[in-house]
């Protein structure tokens, strides 16, 4: 039976090396990447942009779905969605609804309810504020 002294004073196995050198290429890898993403980040504001991908009749009404996609890196927070039934340029029914979250380059869907049917007349879907979390 081999002393326990023995068993420590034995050479580490190549197993072991490469095992901790691509544990330590690893670490210094994540390292590196989190440290280039917060020099190079730039703080931008969040930048919103809405498309309409469904308009459907329902019971009592018109339900307009969205997609809202944050392109920025960073997450806007409470945003407020409004949108309108245009008649030549006049709203004639406005509905807003807000999302807690947009996270950054992240997309998110929405669906706003209007009252009428919008039929041939343009539908606006904006962002109109957001807070900064």
């Amino acid at each position: 039976m081999p002393s326990p002294s023995s068993i420590e004073d034995r050479e580490a196995h190549w197993v072991e090396w490469a095992t901790g050198c691509v544990s330590a290429l690893l670490v210094l890898s994540m390292i590196g990447f989190i440290f280039f993403e917060a020099v190079t980040d730039g703080h931008k504001p969040p930048d919103l942009g809405i498309v309409i991908t469904s308009r459907n009749p329902v019971a009592g009404g018109y339900r307009v779905t969205f997609d809202i996609a944050n392109r920025s890196t960073a997450t806007a927070a409470g945003v407020v969605v409004r949108g309108e039934i245009l008649n030549g340029g006049n709203p004639l029914e406005t509905t807003d609804v807000t999302f807690d979250y947009v996270p950054a380059e992240s997309k998110s869907t929405g669906v706003i309810l209007f009252s009428q049917d919008p039929g041939d007349r343009g539908i606006r879907i904006r962002a109109t504020a957001y807070t900064d979390p």
